[in-house]
């Protein structure tokens, strides 16, 4: 294709209970909580953005909280682990909080010569921190939970499970990701320059049952365009190649659109703008709940039907 991604935009998820989300990704984990809003197709289901100071893309772990949701069940179809990018001699430390945040972990690996620490999150879903050699240049969000030299700077990868890998190889190439090499069952592509938050990894494992989206697992992966051009030109390039994709869909601190690779798992491609700003300040992100317009006259009944939800101080800490 012509078009061609920088990197990840945001992973989505299914998570339970909204506090015990809120509470691990933010007090243990050490993220900002960037917008608190709803499931535009179910309003009354939380839609919360994790990421940076300014949930810039590249930046963003996003979740459905579902508490009455079963458990879902990992598998081929789906991205099976999401990872971030922590400095590269912090591995030690995150072991260390994790662990006095009663979270099991995994042993420390290496693989493509970078530490790897992986671990769940409390309703199931497959994490991992990975260090860099080289560093990640991204500013992270600088909270009284987890001091700023050791903090998550941002995406690192996501993994994809497939039971074969030659059409989403196939796939990946068409969206202009580059193949980086193999390990095993595992192949690497990156997008743009490569690096952390550009990369994705196809773990092949044949005869592996199909995966159940549901509590624990993810929901999609979006890729980062600049614009709205940009994400109509990719769309018809799509559709040219007999991909069945959905409409442009405003998002309102993004557009999106939504297709599967042939190995299953759901793929976005997202613009980079409007951005979170939109429609509260920087200083306020994730503070209030926001709704966009055409759920605003419906904003009693929602706020009615969400569970409550406390955010410590730090997320916000210039307004207290």
């Amino acid at each position: 294709m012509s078009i061609k991604t920088s990197g990840l935009h945001h992973v989505t998820a299914i998570g339970g209970d909204p506090q015990r989300n809120a509470d691990f990704y933010l007090r243990t984990l050490g993220l900002r909580l960037v917008k608190t809003t709803v499931n535009f197709d179910d309003p009354g289901t939380f839609h919360l953005y994790y990421g940076d100071e300014a949930g810039r893309p590249g930046s963003l772990m996003t979740f459905f909280p579902w508490p009455a949701a079963p458990r879902g069940r990992r598998g081929s179809g789906q991205a099976t682990t999401t990872s971030f990018s922590v400095p590269a001699d912090s591995i030690g430390w995150w072991r260390d909080h994790l662990a006095e945040a009663r979270v099991t972990t995994g042993r420390i690996v290496n693989r493509d010569g970078e530490d790897v620490l992986t671990f769940d999150d409390p309703d199931g879903l497959q994490l991992a921190l990975v260090a860099h050699p080289q560093g990640d240049p991204r500013a992270p969000w600088d909270n009284g939970f987890v001091p700023a030299e050791r903090a998550i700077r941002a995406l690192h990868s996501v993994t994809l499970s497939v039971t074969g890998e030659e059409a989403t190889a196939e796939m990946l190439r068409e969206l202009g990701l580059n193949f980086a090499g193999q390990d095993s069952n595992r192949l690497r592509f990156t997008a743009g320059e490569g690096g952390p938050g550009a990369i994705v990894d196809v773990l092949v494992t044949p005869g592996t049952p199909r995966g159940l989206v549901s509590t624990g697992t993810v929901h999609h992966v979006a890729w980062r365009v600049p614009d709205e051009p940009t994400q109509a030109a990719w769309r018809e390039e799509l559709l040219d190649r007999g991909v069945k994709v959905t409409s442009i869909l405003d998002r309102q601190y993004f557009r999106s659109i939504y297709f599967r690779e042939p190995g299953g798992t759901l793929l976005e491609v997202a613009t980079d703008q409007p951005g979170f700003a939109v429609d509260e300040p920087l200083l306020e992100l994730g503070r209030a709940l926001k709704l966009p317009p055409w759920l605003e006259p419906d904003r009693e009944q929602i706020e009615h039907a969400l569970p409550k939800l406390d955010l410590p101080r730090e997320n916000n800490p210039e307004l207290v």
